[in-house]
């Protein structure tokens, strides 16, 4: 009796989450493969802070941290195209037409490494009249550093813009877990890398971010050389494939998908900028290793959900709306469990930033209390977002998104400076921000997965 009602509530379990789907087992092997690769990752990037203060000092390390999200601002160049490659490769091989998705591949390849080229160029020119000191903030004496790491990080920022389209590929032929892969041999290079410069006695910002830069690139083009010799050979991409017909059908989507991206980096990036900006690096540090805790739960949401974006556009093509009801609304469930850690997490935050990197940088816990806030929105909102994305009707998204992308920043100085709530207010400004998505975002996959979706719902 008691084993029947164990595999009774076995099947009950597969029904629940539809395992014996093709679509679903796929998914739950990559989850799991995702899992293991964000769980070493995070563990290599909490050793790797502590090693790369120790290294850098804390001003030092600040300024890279700010540094590095000027530099991604820049992804956005690709105009959206990986985003629309994303969604199109994924419908062509959906239905078997090869040729159309090799096509695809070679359009935004050759397009993305003619922008790269460009964007390098006019770096390169422009950075001999800028004084980065001030722009990020800093002291006089790293004006020769930066003058010389900024064209470098830009040279190595235009490779893997390229060369970062293999993991769409990848991701749009429903192997989710290889961006995990690829992040966590990246970073786990990067600490033995700084492990050995820590041994130098000797601290330049110049040698640690030319080589921090260089080696996701190295893992990326080693990647890229691999697959389209193997796995993607059929896919290589040709330069007499690249058509003005085929560029439109990737960009068409693509740029729709850029403004959104310009909207996210504006959103998310800033904060580093601000923050140094209105209080200094030290800030920028505090900030950062509280976004750094709570990005746990992001992360460990963002591996469960990714996996989606693209077969929800399989499933869409292919009409199977039972599978998308089904799984939304297991995805649903799970999301309860956010703020409950989130809870967990703020009651043991002091504990663990002071076992994590000592007593020598106080973390408030306003932060901690705000970057909370911010991530339980953010999963939230992912719910709903990778299905939007992935069925392509970003229209309202994109609407949303531009008011969000200009009400942020003057939002961010009133509640950081003249509210008086510091860093902390940067994030709850952020949060302010995002509150319309929790109510449009939901409210839109229901008229669209019920077909009651007009106008703007439906675009």
């Amino acid at each position: 009796m008691s084993k029947l009602k164990n595999n009774n509530l076995i099947n009950k379990i597969k029904s629940k989450i539809d395992i014996e789907n093709k679509r679903s087992k796929n998914i739950l092997k990559h989850i799991g493969w995702s899992f293991f690769y964000k769980i070493g990752t995070i563990a290599v990037s909490f050793v790797l802070i502590p090693i790369t203060i120790n290294y850098l000092d804390t001003d030092n390390y600040g300024v890279w941290l700010t540094l590095s999200s000027f530099i991604s601002w820049f992804s956005f160049f690709d105009i959206g195209l990986g985003n629309g490659l994303r969604n199109k490769f994924t419908e062509a091989k959906a239905s078997n037409n090869f040729e159309l998705a090799k096509a695809y591949v070679s359009s935004a390849y050759f397009t993305i490494g003619a922008i790269s080229l460009f964007i390098v160029f006019i770096f390169f020119i422009l950075n001999q009249f800028i004084d980065w000191t001030a722009v990020f903030n800093t002291r006089q004496n790293l004006s020769g550093d930066l003058s010389l790491l900024l064209p470098i990080i830009f040279a190595f920022f235009g490779l893997q813009l390229v060369s970062k389209l293999i993991v769409t590929i990848y991701q749009a032929d429903q192997h989710h877990s290889i961006d995990g892969k690829i992040q966590f041999f990246s970073q786990l290079l990067s600490l033995i890398v700084i492990w050995f410069l820590t041994k130098t006695n000797k601290s330049s910002l110049l040698l640690f971010g030319s080589l921090i830069s260089a080696i996701p690139v190295f893992i990326l083009l080693v990647f890229n050389f691999i697959s389209f010799n193997t796995t993607y050979v059929m896919f290589r991409p040709q330069f007499r494939l690249w058509k003005k017909e085929y560029l439109n059908g990737i960009s068409s989507l693509g740029f729709k998908f850029f403004i959104l991206q310009v909207a996210s980096l504006v959103l998310f990036s800033s904060d580093n900028f601000i923050i140094i900006k209105l209080f200094g690096p030290e800030d920028v540090v505090k900030y950062n290793l509280a976004f750094k805790y709570f990005s746990i739960v992001t992360m460990g949401y963002t591996i469960l959900l990714t996996p989606f974006w693209s077969s929800f556009t399989e499933a869409y093509v292919n009409k199977d709306f039972i599978w998308i009801r089904k799984t939304v609304s297991t995805v649903q469930r799970i999301w309860i469990l956010v703020p409950i850690l989130l809870l967990i997490m703020i009651f043991i935050s002091k504990w663990f930033y002071n076992f994590w990197i000592g007593k020598n940088i106080d973390i408030p816990l306003n932060l901690s209390l705000s970057m909370a806030l911010f991530v339980l929105m953010m999963t939230f909102n992912m719910i709903y977002v990778n299905f939007i994305n992935g069925v392509g009707k970003i229209k309202l998204q994109l609407y949303t998104s531009i008011i969000t992308m200009i009400i942020n920043i003057p939002l961010s100085i009133f509640f950081g400076k003249y509210l008086g709530l510091g860093p902390s207010g940067v994030v709850l400004a952020t949060c302010c921000s995002l509150i319309y998505a929790v109510i449009l975002r939901p409210l839109q996959y229901f008229k669209i997965i019920n077909n009651t979706a007009k106008g703007i719902w439906n675009k």
